[in-house]
């Protein structure tokens, strides 16, 4: 059954604080990166999550009426292995909700873990709460109940990704270029699908992947690229890689458009500057400029305030924890996981960023607006990484793939 939820932050202000009562926290765990060379992106993730559980949840008299929301970080540098470790000290410190998003690698290794867990422990479950990893299979084949992703899936960004280079005459060639794991194989896939599908005329000049995390200098790629006569570049490539990728490409005289899934933020914006400036291009979810309501500027000028190195260059987080929030009022009850998730399949959740969020039931993947964005400094009210430029939004898809089909098959408790 759907339910319909509005816990954005003008009804969130209107929870009442009189009744805040001193009771135990409910615990979020985080694990993702924070050392090595994808910290910087794991470190504001992070800082968003805590921010978002404060400003839309804590402050406003929490849930349940009167538990805070609180955000606990375990380090997995990246590793499957690692992150298993962590989920397993998570699960021991009595903590039944997972978030994770960087990568695609580590999030099919949890999801899989999480599955037998609470299969082997029916009175000890937990939840995975999906914010960024976006392996299209995750809500597909490998789906269960025990996931729910709240970012759009490789393929969901990479139909609305190839309706923009398709609408453009002048792209002939494209190269496709990711890193070697889940979501570069994924976004790879899609990509010739879908450009197959609307613009045959189009030549796939290369498509190819490197290793994740350990290319240091790029120019043998990028060489490739150019040498190629690519007019349109396509990659998935997030973090480290984003940077040293994208930098490259344009240093060796590359000028077309590179359509990406993760060039803003966590250092990327400020150091693509004015060479990024009509050269990259996001799809994502979530408008941040121009600013969709007065509700959605208070809260980054509240994070600014807050962490002013920092950027909300993932809105999904914030629905995230208020479609959580939102659940776990529902459902009337923090510990009992299987209420909670009954309460999230179907929900429909007004964002602060624009528009609506819809679980769907049938494989608890994110149904939402998505947008093609610009590098740029025209029209922005909220610049990343303290530099003068953003991402403006310049085409939105509403309620992108809403009637995509899925392979899940999943089985109920």
């Amino acid at each position: 059954m759907r339910k319909s939820i509005k816990l954005g932050v003008s009804a969130a202000l209107a929870l009442s604080v009189s009744s805040v009562a001193v009771m135990a926290d409910i615990k979020v765990a985080f694990i993702d990166p924070l050392s090595g060379p994808f910290a910087s992106t794991g470190t504001n993730g992070l800082h968003q999550f805590e921010f978002a559980a404060d400003y839309l949840i804590n402050q406003n008299g929490g849930v349940l009426g009167g538990q805070n929301i609180e955000i606990v970080a375990f380090d997995n540098k990246i590793s499957p292995k690692e992150s298993l470790i962590q989920l397993q000290v998570a699960i021991d410190q009595g903590i039944r909700f997972i978030a994770q998003g960087n990568s695609s690698g580590v999030a099919n290794a949890i999801t899989e873990a999480v599955e037998k867990h609470n299969k082997r422990n029916p009175d000890d479950r937990v939840l995975f709460l999906n914010y960024a990893a976006v392996d299209p299979a995750l809500t597909n084949d490998k789906c269960n109940f025990w996931h729910f992703r709240f970012d759009a899936n490789a393929d969901i960004k990479m139909d609305a990704l190839t309706d923009s280079i398709a609408a453009d005459e002048g792209i002939k060639k494209v190269y496709i270029i990711g890193q070697d794991y889940s979501f570069g194989k994924a976004v790879s896939a899609a990509a010739n699908r879908f450009l197959g599908e609307k613009r045959p005329d189009i030549e796939i000049v290369g498509d190819e992947l490197h290793p994740i995390g350990k290319v240091k200098d790029f120019t043998p790629y990028s060489r490739k690229i150019v040498a190629s006569g690519a007019q349109a570049v396509i990659t998935g490539n997030w973090g480290a890689d984003m940077l040293g990728l994208g930098k490259s490409i344009v240093e060796n005289g590359y000028d077309g458009p590179i359509y990406t899934y993760y060039a803003a933020g966590s250092g990327i914006t400020a150091a693509f500057g004015e060479t990024g400036e009509g050269v990259i291009r996001l799809v994502s979810e979530g408008q941040i400029n121009p600013p969709v309501s007065d509700a959605a500027a208070d809260y980054y000028n509240a994070f600014k305030a807050k962490y002013p190195d920092g950027n909300v260059d993932q809105s999904r987080i914030t629905n995230t924890i208020g479609m959580l929030a939102a659940a776990i009022d529902a459902a009337g009850t923090a510990d009992d996981v299987v209420k909670i998730a009954y309460e999230l399949e179907g929900m429909t959740y007004d964002s602060l960023w624009g528009g609506q969020v819809m679980m769907r039931e049938n494989d608890h993947q994110a149904i939402q607006n998505v947008h093609i964005q610009a590098h740029t400094k025209e029209g922005i009210t909220f610049a990343y990484d303290g530099s003068e430029y953003g991402v403006k939004a310049i085409k939105t898809i509403e309620m992108a793939s809403a009637d995509s089909e899925s392979s899940c098959n999943m089985k109920r408790p």
